[in-house]
Parts: structure tokens; C-alpha cells; sequence
């Protein structure tokens, strides 16, 4: 079984992760071919702790400014494998003015209307700070710039309240997505409860999850840039791979246990490469480790959230890690 340490060999530029002679032998991660010329900053930890989570976010903050919304997922009730309490308790008590942000769920369970969503906050721990339910007072729509399948996007109506957004995600799998990342996070975790979310599930009232699987995808793209353009430079993206079950934080203690080993923190300025990059990094792990996230991933035609975030322009497929200690 390969170590991190093996996985990880160098810093390198465009396809993602150097690879020693075994392991150039296996099929090139998904980024092969990226035609962007400008490799973005991704920084990579192997410390998942509240320290990691720091030293981390201080190589990528450099614009978030003003009041400042952290969208992380508040999961269902006693999820296993939500961001632990103490990691997101020091982020956010290091970042001044700032809250975190989750909107109400579609689908029924512990988050579909506020009261309940409050409840489940309580049973998880996420009592330290204020938690801004953004669509509990409602809606507004928010431009999607250049879009195909949306000229806008409905989003919870206090998301005007912020100047800055740290985007907090747990990178795992997803049920619809193949995995869910950075772009999912905004794409559905901004959308609000009732309407922005049936938008991009391409809901219907005789089936909440009609969407067709590559239109999901471009759907959470478009969605997702409607958040990017709102905050322009002023929004940073951290991906925690850790408990990487196939199964979103929204499936709770029903989340298949996960296979693959923790990896570290990913974090950069553009949503697209820190995706990328987690993918990359994903699909160097051994097959007895990955192959139920891949198996979910492309199943779902989940690697279509990449091609298509390309085609719209909201980041680079071509990066350069930078390992921290």
C-alpha cells in the first residue's frame, strides 16, 4: 500500500502531481490535457487539524475582506463525517466579522425548514458562532453571467449581506454529482431551500431529482458562477479530504463508511484547479481505496462538473501544488 508520501511526490505544474516510474504506468488522471495556459496556486497540506486548516487558509486569504460568509455544510443530524467541530471553531474564530452560512435543504430530513435545520446545528455543534440560515428570510436572484441553461439563480437572500466568502468543504462523494467539491458546495449550498435548489436539480413536482446527468452538471456550474461573480475576487476555496465516503454529508448516519484514506487540505483562489486537483489526487490512490469513489464519480458523469467548468470560465484545469508543511 503506497504511503501519502509516495503519492505525493513532487510539486509540478499542469497535469496536477508528478508521478514516480510504478505509478506513471496507471491511466493519467483526469487534467491530462487542460488547454489553460495560466497554472493556478493550489497549497496542499497533509495536516487535517485546526493548525493545518490555518496555515492553510493564510496562503489563500489575501482578499477576503469585510463581513465574511463561511459556507460549510452543517450536515444531518449526528452525520460521522462532516469537518470536525474544533477545526471549524478556529477558522472561523481567526477570520474577523465573520459567520457561518448554509441554507435549507430540498429534500426532507433535518435541515428542510429553519426550525428544524436550527435543531440539527444544535445536535452537531455548530453553536460557537453565529450561523446565518440564508434563505430563512427568503430569496433573490443573482445574475449567471454568460450562462447556457440560466441567465439566474435563486439564492438565499442574506448572501447581499457579505462582502467575503470562505468556501469550507468536505470533499466526498455525492449521490447525483459523483463527488461533491468546492463547486457543489456553492452550487446547491447557496441556491435556496425551495426554489434555487429545484432549479438545479432540474426538479419537477412528480420527481424532486428529474435532472439528466451531464445538465446537473452544468446546472451546478451555472449556479455556482452566479456565487463567483457576486464575490469577484473576494472568495477562497479549502478542501478537506477526510472521511471520503461516496455519500454527501446530507445522507447523515445512512453515509456509506469510507474506504479511501484521509489525504490532507487542498485550498487555493480558484474554485476549478483546488477541484481538480482533489481529483488528481484521488485517482492516485490504490484501487482497493478508490474504486467506489470512482465507480460513484463516473457513474454520475461526475468529471463533467470540471470539462463544463472550463467551457463557462470560472478557473484553470492546469495548477501547481505547493506542499506546506
Amino acid at each position: 500500500m503506497k504511503t501519502i508520501s509516495q503519492i505525493i511526490v513532487t510539486m509540478t505544474v499542469g497535469t496536477g502531481i508528478a508521478l514516480s516510474a510504478a505509478e506513471q504506468a496507471q491511466p493519467p488522471a483526469p487534467s491530462e490535457g487542460a488547454t489553460e495556459s495560466s497554472p493556478a496556486k493550489v497549497y496542499f497540506t497533509r495536516d487535517i487539524s485546526p493548525v493545518g486548516l490555518l496555515k492553510i487558509y493564510h496562503k489563500v486569504n489575501q482578499d477576503i475582506k469585510g463581513k465574511v460568509a463561511i459556507k460549510w455544510h452543517s450536515g444531518e443530524p449526528n452525520g460521522p463525517n462532516i469537518i470536525p467541530v474544533p477545526m471549524v471553531k478556529a477558522l472561523q474564530a481567526d477570520i474577523p466579522d465573520s459567520s457561518l452560512v448554509e441554507t435549507n435543504s430540498l429534500y426532507e430530513g433535518g435541515r428542510d425548514t429553519t426550525e428544524k435545520h436550527r435543531e440539527t446545528l444544535k445536535i452537531n455543534g455548530w453553536t460557537f458562532c453565529p450561523v446565518d440560515i440564508m434563505d430563512e428570510e427568503g430569496a433573490v436572484m443573482l445574475p449567471v453571467n454568460g450562462g447556457k441553461r440560466f441567465t439566474e439563480m435563486s439564492m438565499g437572500k442574506n448572501i447581499l449581506n457579505y462582502d467575503s466568502m470562505v468556501v469550507l468543504t468536505h470533499f466526498k462523494g455525492h449521490p447525483m454529482g459523483g463527488f461533491g467539491g468546492s463547486i457543489k458546495n456553492i452550487a446547491i449550498g447557496c441556491a435556496d431551500g425551495k426554489i434555487g435548489k429545484a432549479m438545479v436539480h432540474g426538479s419537477t413536482p412528480e420527481n424532486t431529482w428529474a435532472c439528466d446527468q451531464a445538465p446537473f452538471m452544468e446546472n451546478m456550474v451555472e449556479s455556482a458562477k452566479a456565487t463567483l461573480d457576486h464575490f469577484g475576487k473576494r472568495i477562497t476555496f479549502i478542501n478537506v479530504m477526510r472521511n471520503m465516503s461516496v455519500d454527501c454529508d446530507c445522507m447523515g448516519v445512512d453515509a456509506a463508511p469510507p474506504k479511501a484514506r484521509d489525504i490532507g487540505i487542498l485550498a487555493s483562489t480558484d474554485i476549478l484547479a483546488v477541484d481538480q486537483a482533489c481529483i488528481d489526487l484521488l485517482y492516485k490512490l490504490p484501487e482497493d481505496e478508490l474504486h467506489d469513489l470512482k465507480e460513484r464519480i463516473e457513474s454520475r458523469g461526475g468529471l463533467h462538473q470540471l470539462e463544463y467548468g472550463a467551457e463557462m470560465g470560472i478557473g484553470s484545469r492546469k495548477y501547481e501544488i505547493i506542499e506546506i508543511e
